[in-house]
């Protein structure tokens, strides 16, 4: 005797659920593909991965702990646009560092070195011109730039606003998540080689770390927890590249001298 197997179809409204929140995840997972290394042969460690992941959760609760624990210097808000501008700051370096380091790495390799390496620029050029894009995006589809538009192109400065208006609701997440994505993997230096983000993700959070001297302290603490939270972030960071880089030349081989041919 024949049975027929009963199909069960998920309710439409679950259906309607489930496809507004992959749309609104779009720009999120968009920002994840261009700025995540993605250089096929490229070497992926789990340890370093997982301590790369584990040094950044470590910062965000010990960040938590600190504004939890201790009055604020100012108006929340305040702190969290601080926070805010830091955080745009540090993608600002990166934007000069990187190009900066990537130059220096490819010149100052050996032959074939140089048109090796050329080869692989399209992923940080990908993630550093998304970024550049975005910016310019978000500045014309803003109200300064709508407004602009509205005044100076009458009617079709009104459709433009339209447009730009509703690319404003895709670009401005999907700026925001390319800014953290494009930090953490230092705009995919790590497709030109390994060696890279270790070496200049250092030189990232020290600079910061200059930056945050002449500001003002978030918190009222004291002076001895205020230098800790001060020289804890590139001192930590320091510290994990170095591992990373040792790991590299003792698991793997690479070094940075072994890239550049020397």
């Amino acid at each position: 005797m024949r049975t027929h197997a009963r199909r069960t179809r998920r309710p439409r409204n679950d259906d309607a659920r489930s496809g507004c929140v992959g749309f609104l995840m779009l720009p999120f997972v968009f920002a994840a593909r261009v700025q995540r290394p993605a250089r096929r042969g490229r070497l992926i460690d789990p340890q370093i991965e997982t301590a790369k992941v584990a040094r950044t959760a470590i910062g965000l609760v010990a960040t938590g702990w600190l504004l939890y624990s201790y009055p604020l210097s100012r108006s929340a808000g305040s702190v969290l646009q601080g926070k805010l501008i830091e955080f745009f700051l540090s993608a600002g370096v990166l934007l000069v560092l990187v190009p900066v380091a990537l130059a220096a790495f490819v010149l100052g390799a050996r032959r074939p070195g140089p048109s090796f390496y050329r080869a692989r620029l399209r992923g940080p050029l990908t993630a550093l011109g998304a970024l550049f894009g975005t910016v310019v995006l978000v500045l014309l589809a803003g109200p300064a730039g709508t407004l602009m538009m509205t005044d100076h192109m009458g009617a079709a400065g009104f459709l433009l606003n339209i447009v730009f208006g509703a690319a404003y609701l895709f670009v401005l997440p999907f700026g925001l998540a390319s800014v953290l994505y494009g930090v953490h993997h230092t705009f995919r230096t790590a497709d030109v080689h390994e060696v890279l983000p270790p070496l200049i993700s250092p030189a990232l959070v020290w600079a910061m770390c200059a930056v945050q001297v002449f500001d003002a302290p978030p918190v009222h603490a004291p002076l001895a927890v205020r230098l800790l939270f001060l020289i804890g972030p590139p001192l930590s960071v320091t510290a994990l590249s170095v591992w990373e880089l040792r790991r590299l030349r003792v698991r793997y081989g690479l070094t940075l001298r072994s890239a550049l041919g020397r």
